[in-house]
């Protein structure tokens, strides 16, 4: 009979996956073109989307600040919430999309 901590063991495996791993991981690196990651600094730091994204943290700060008491303060919450993760989205989307 096998030792139940035993299962899945394979000798060797790490020495196999780790370079796999860190080719995967460099590529992903090298598929964003420059443009891109500049691209989204420039969008960060646009006055339309630091305004949104202030105005969406102080709408949930408020909900926090007041307190969560009834059905709609939670409402108010996952708007604000809705709000930001659509802005923070934004930012991910390269140009083109």
């Amino acid at each position: 009979t096998r030792d139940v901590s035993d299962v899945g063991h394979v000798p060797g495996r790490p020495l196999v996956l780790r370079p796999r791993v860190c080719m995967l991981i460099n590529r992903a690196a090298d598929s964003i073109p420059i443009n891109a990651r500049r691209s989204r600094l420039e969008r960060v730091l646009r006055v339309e989307w630091l305004g949104q994204t202030a105005a969406s943290l102080c709408w949930i700060g408020s909900v926090f600040a007041y307190g969560i008491t009834s059905t709609g303060d939670w409402l108010q919450l996952c708007a604000a919430s809705a709000w930001l993760l659509a802005n923070t989205s934004a930012i991910m989307t390269s140009a083109e999309d």
